[in-house]
């Protein structure tokens, strides 16, 4: 229970931080210029820690292990629904049958890049199921560039599932 609590706090900490940086490339004096940050390789460009693609699972079967499970260390390939249009620092990969899964970046130590919608991605980290406020909702939405209508249409809390990347291949 409390690395439930320390995680969420450190979590919530992470997201509320994200409009709360400069606009521009730069993060404690490392250069984030996305496009520099992936280190290219034959398989893709990579993010964060350096993985393969040896043993992951596509997304709808991580959904399906979810089911019986409230957390899982694993390998997951999926496709890029949406990426936060003000930094990178979160994206949604979705099924074809319009399931969703938020993700986002371990220590808050790499971003991807924003234009990467309908793109195919390899993450290894950890899945979770977490309540989503809907302050964070709300955040997650204005990040997206939704209406001010959409915005303060989300009234109620939503249980979500989660992962936490440590690293992130975005494939060729």
């Amino acid at each position: 229970m409390l690395r439930k609590i320390l995680f969420s706090t450190a979590l919530a900490a992470m997201i509320l931080s994200c409009n709360n940086q400069p606009a521009s490339n730069e993060h404690d004096g490392h250069d984030l210029d996305h496009e520099s940050t992936g280190a290219e390789s034959g398989d893709g460009k990579h993010f964060g820690e350096t993985i393969s693609e040896d043993g992951a699972m596509p997304l709808e079967e991580l959904l399906t292990k979810m089911n019986s499970t409230d957390s899982l260390n694993t390998k997951v390939i999926g496709t890029v629904d949406n990426v936060c249009q003000v930094k990178g620092c979160w994206m949604n990969l979705k099924t074809a049958s319009g399931d969703k899964i938020f993700v986002q970046f371990k220590d808050y130590g790499f971003f991807m890049p924003k234009d990467i919608a309908g793109r195919q991605v390899v993450m290894d980290g950890y899945a979770y199921r977490e309540v989503t406020s809907v302050e964070e909702l709300r955040h997650y939405a204005e990040d997206e560039g939704k209406s001010k209508e959409e915005i303060e249409a989300i009234t109620e809390p939503q249980e979500e599932l989660k992962f936490l990347a440590s690293g992130v291949v975005l494939k060729d």
